[in-house]
């Protein structure tokens, strides 16, 4: 085992217990998040319906999408400084009402622009979440756990998605547009009224200390102190470059392009979005543990993610016959799996290069990486496939440019981040040196 390895084993003073307490409660704000992946992916199984109920063209229909992310991209700064400030309870109980009346409101839209609201509600209520979740996590379990409970949260966003592929797909086809939507917002009553109940911040004895006066240059602080960190800026361009291919494929263009590329029917076009929830739901338990075993793994395991998925996505965009064949279509959606897990990573190097008091705000500006990145990306395959005439081949083809960006940065800090982990590894052992018995 590594030097790093056998230092992040080590329980720090002052560490959370873990424990079943902490599985619990950490599972209620587990399932804030699982609700709102349910609502935010929703659209991907309803893009035909929607632009057939709202009769929009494939730019409009991506702007849907692109609204939805745009809110949540530009939230997650000042969530993470009002999940520093105000603590996780708070922030997830605003997101889950925000988010339900979004889900609610989509469910009667009776046009586009309304419908647009919705999204955008949804999606402001979506980017209180995750970065809450995170926090949760820090609070109630040892430093040690965080790559495999980071994984873990991700884990339960793909449950979530699995939900929307497979029930709410259903319910939209059984019942209708209105029924399917304002009922599955019936969840986010419920995972409101349990976390309302239950929810606890921290546990005894591990309270955070004071939060400071707040004002305006303390917020300017704030950002620069946690965006000085190579190590957050590093965890951004990690969560830009690995998200957003599986993103744009789960939250819109999935759908539309294995049926009407690939002349698949929607059943087995929907078979293959669940494949894609499936093995991201394997690879983020296997990379959490192998990043809870050995650090140094999570820029290997980063690069190697994009590198196969540029690799497949290549292959079946390239593919000479008329319609790419069913096993490289399986191939393209389980290397696609791997995206998730791959962009948690940017935590693992954020997590550590910002004290207990900033990591909110470094989490929120690590998340914005890879919805920035989903976000350009369903804008310009939109354009792209209304400039074509819907040629798939061109508009996914912006997949690569962002992937190129994406790994340029990357290589660029990773020198830095390094240097700085070193750093900070010696020195915490000088400390513990120092620390009497």
């Amino acid at each position: 085992m590594s030097s790093a390895s056998s230092s992040s084993a080590v329980t720090l003073p002052g560490d959370p217990p873990g424990g079943r307490r902490a599985m619990a409660v950490w599972g209620i704000g587990v399932s804030v998040y699982f609700v709102a992946v349910i609502f935010r992916t929703s659209l991907g199984v309803a893009g035909l319906d929607a632009a057939d109920r709202f009769h929009v063209n494939a730019s409009a229909l991506s702007t849907f999408s692109i609204l939805q992310l745009l809110v949540y991209a530009g939230m997650q700064i000042p969530v993470g400084l009002l999940v520093d400030r105000l603590g996780t309870k708070k922030v997830l109980a605003i997101g889950a009402v925000l988010f339900t009346a979004g889900q609610l409101g989509f469910a009667f839209s009776p046009s586009y622009g309304t419908a647009l609201a919705s999204r955008a509600l949804l999606g402001c209520g979506d980017a209180m979440t995750f970065i809450s979740v995170l926090r949760l996590g820090t609070r109630w379990f040892p430093a040690r756990r965080g790559p495999l409970v980071a994984q873990l949260a991700g884990l339960a966003g793909m449950a979530g998605n699995l939900v929307s592929t497979l029930v709410l797909a259903r319910l939209l086809h059984g019942v209708g547009w209105t029924a399917a939507f304002a009922g599955s917002a019936l969840a986010g009553v419920v995972v409101l009224v349990l976390m309302l109940l239950f929810l606890k911040d921290h546990p005894e004895g591990h309270e955070p200390e004071p939060f400071p006066h707040q004002g305006a240059a303390y917020v300017r602080r704030q950002i620069a102190a946690s965006w000085r960190e190579p190590g957050t800026r590093l965890g951004l361009w990690v969560h830009f470059t690995t998200q957003f291919p599986a993103m744009v494929f789960l939250l819109l263009w999935g759908l539309p392009f294995l049926v009407q590329a690939q002349g698949l029917s929607r059943a087995t076009a929907g078979e293959l979005l669940t494949l894609v929830v499936l093995s991201n739901m394997v690879v983020g338990l296997v990379y959490g543990q192998i990043v809870a075993r050995h650090h140094a793994a999570r820029l290997p395991l980063a690069l190697g993610t994009v590198g196969a998925t540029a690799l497949v996505w290549a292959a079946t965009l390239a593919y000479p016959g008329e319609h790419a064949p069913m096993w490289l279509l399986v191939v393209l959606c389980a290397v696609l799996g791997a995206c998730g897990p791959a962009s948690m990573l940017g935590f693992d190097f954020a997590r550590p290069a910002n004290p207990p008091e900033r990591q909110g705000t470094a989490s929120g500006i690590t998340n914005m990486g890879g919805f920035v990145a989903s976000m350009t990306t369903l804008f310009l395959i939109g354009v792209l496939l209304d400039a074509t005439g819907d040629d798939y081949t061109i508009a996914f083809s912006g997949v690569f440019f962002l992937q190129a960006l994406g790994v340029s940065q990357i290589l660029r800090l990773r020198g830095r981040v390094a240097r700085r982990e070193r750093e900070r590894l010696v020195a915490s052992r000088v400390e513990t040196v120092h620390v009497p018995a």
